[in-house]
């Protein structure tokens, strides 16, 4: 049955490393629903014929992409120690998962304006400084149009102002950068819209990448908590 009466918002910043990369965000989902039954967890549910954990995040994760700082928000019927929360959680969450810390939330998802990402591009047969070069001129571009695909609709969008690459170092066949883009309920970049669009027109296809959520930011640049 569902619970009614008090119950306690929790948000969990939690890790998604490693091979679990690659199972899609409605998997995700059925995954950290099912781990929150496993945990013990006071679980608040919804109410209604068919009661369900009722779990939300913030910015879903790209598939393929790894993250250090994502959230999810659920509620709880009891009033726990947050360390408990996250020992329970990582007692029973599969490999590539780790809650990190929890606490009750403060920002609502509305707030969000920006992400950074850590990227690595590596290369078989191409010099990381001619890619960094490269990529440097590509970014110096006065635009860079590029075609946003949603399950709905799809648009051009000049990517250029919405976002910044920070850090672009070279190494002897990778290179290396932060990259902060628009993010959030308004507009959401992708870093792979603009990193297609630079393998597009420079011809500079990365053999291996790796693409890590480091931060995600609201209007004033702060961490959204």
């Amino acid at each position: 049955m569902g619970n009614g009466g008090t119950f306690y918002p929790v948000r969990v910043f939690f890790e998604k490393r490693g091979r679990i990369k690659y199972i899609s965000h409605l998997d995700l989902t059925r995954c950290i629903t099912r781990a929150l039954g496993r945990s013990r967890l006071p679980v608040w549910h919804t109410q209604g014929f068919h009661p369900h954990i009722y779990v939300t995040f913030a910015l879903p994760l790209s598939l393929g992409y790894e993250g250090v700082c994502e959230t999810m928000d659920f509620r709880l019927t009891e009033c726990l120690p947050m360390e408990e929360v996250v020992s329970r959680l990582n007692g029973v969450f599969p490999e590539g998962l780790r809650a990190s810390r929890a606490q009750p939330p403060v920002n609502l998802p509305g707030v969000i304006a920006s992400a950074d990402y850590e990227i690595t591009m590596e290369f078989d047969h191409v010099d990381g400084e001619t890619v960094k070069t490269a990529f440097e001129a590509f970014c110096a571009r006065p635009e860079i149009p590029v075609v946003k695909r949603t399950k709905k609709v799809e648009r051009s969008l000049d990517v250029k102002p919405h976002f910044l690459v920070r850090g672009l170092q070279a190494g002897e066949n990778a290179v290396r950068m932060t990259m902060r883009t628009a993010a959030g309920e308004t507009l959401n970049i992708n870093p792979s819209l603009v990193l297609d669009a630079f393998a597009q027109a420079g011809g500079y296809q990365a053999d291996w990448m790796q693409v890590v959520r480091t931060a995600i930011l609201d209007g004033d640049g702060m961490n959204f908590v």
